[in-house]
């Protein structure tokens, strides 16, 4: 079985490389060096990852033990093909940029549906809500730098940085606004866009 390592794997493959280790343990890393900011730390979504990393043999159970009358363990170990693919697909993604859409890029490309004051507005609110999560997760690098190596943080360092920037470019953009150099009327543009369309079938008769 071929397996494309999606960031669950990603995230299974580099622990396992550290160490054997159960799921329990694996989750419990992440939450440590504040992976969570980049995984939503679902048991299922890891339990799905291991799943899928054993059926393609990345990674092998070492031993299944129980502590009392706790539940049974399973303890994982990565198989040389794993580390082969974990190497492999970092060296793609690290190196290669891709543009990925998201949700907010999708929403501006519609933003002429918006009366351009209540735009503004809403850039505004995003803005605030931006900044929050700026100083949230400031603050969450400052206190874990005190007990993890910056190498475990470098991707929320990432996440900051695409942070301020997303807020930068929407605070300019709210000030385009409010200023009027950014301005449109929808129902014009609706209506340049209906005769365009008239004009085109008309040619065509």
């Amino acid at each position: 079985m071929i397996l494309e390592p999606g960031i669950w794997e990603i995230a299974v493959l580099a622990l396992l490389r550290e160490a054997p280790m159960h799921p329990y343990q694996m989750q419990r890393l992440l939450k440590v060096r504040h992976k969570d900011e980049i995984l939503a730390l679902k048991r299922g979504s890891l339990y799905h990852a291991i799943g899928r990393l054993e059926r393609a043999g990345l990674i092998e159970v070492e031993k299944t033990s129980r502590d009392g009358r706790r539940p049974e363990r399973t303890t994982y170990r990565i198989a040389p093909a794993g580390t082969e693919s974990l190497l492999e697909v970092l060296r793609r993604i690290i190196s290669t940029p891709r543009q990925e859409s998201s949700e907010f890029m999708a929403a501006m490309s519609f933003m002429l549906h918006l009366p351009p004051d209540e735009a503004a507005l809403r850039l505004a609110q995003r803005c605030t809500r931006l900044q929050g999560q700026i100083e949230g997760l400031t603050a969450g690098l400052t206190a874990a730098s005190a007990h993890v190596l910056r190498i475990n943080l470098v991707e929320s360092e990432y996440l900051l940085a695409m942070l301020k920037a997303e807020l930068a470019w929407v605070r300019d953009l709210e000030e385009d606004l409010r200023a009027g150099k950014l301005t449109w009327n929808a129902e014009t543009l609706f209506n340049d866009v209906e005769a365009s369309r008239q004009a085109a079938a008309n040619g065509k008769d």
